[in-house]
């Protein structure tokens, strides 16, 4: 199973650390549709 990086959760719901950096992992979440709640 393959999944991208930029959409790997920490265990406690945040976002945790991506290569391109958080705001293109935000970035990139929202362009998919996503993002969890309350970010």
């Amino acid at each position: 199973i393959l999944i991208p990086c930029h959409r790997v959760i920490g265990a406690d719901g945040r976002l945790v650390g991506y290569g391109g950096g958080m705001r293109n992992k935000i970035a990139l979440l929202r362009l998919e549709g996503s993002l969890p709640q309350g970010m």
